[in-house]
């Protein structure tokens, strides 16, 4: 897939085909980290390898898929 991680987009965790984090109706998490190799990361390219935290949440399992996302504001014309 194309795009880009940024440090502060905000996240959902998937497993198998349902958001497992955050729950509730327009929740939403944040990352606690983001690195590239060692190195703290602002953003990550597609196909790259990178590691992450996301905060206060620890069940990582096999397979969970990270999807990140912005909000953007579009102001409507009439």
């Amino acid at each position: 897939r194309d795009g880009k991680i940024k440090r502060d987009s905000k996240i959902r965790l998937i497993r198998d085909g349902i958001v497992i984090y955050p729950t509730g109706e327009g929740a939403s998490a944040e990352l606690a980290s983001l690195k590239r190799f060692k190195d703290d990361a602002k953003e990550v390219l597609s196909g790259m390898e990178c590691g992450l935290t996301i905060k206060n949440f620890s069940d990582y399992k096999v397979g969970d898929v990270v999807e990140a996302y912005e909000i953007e504001e579009v102001k409507r014309t009439l």
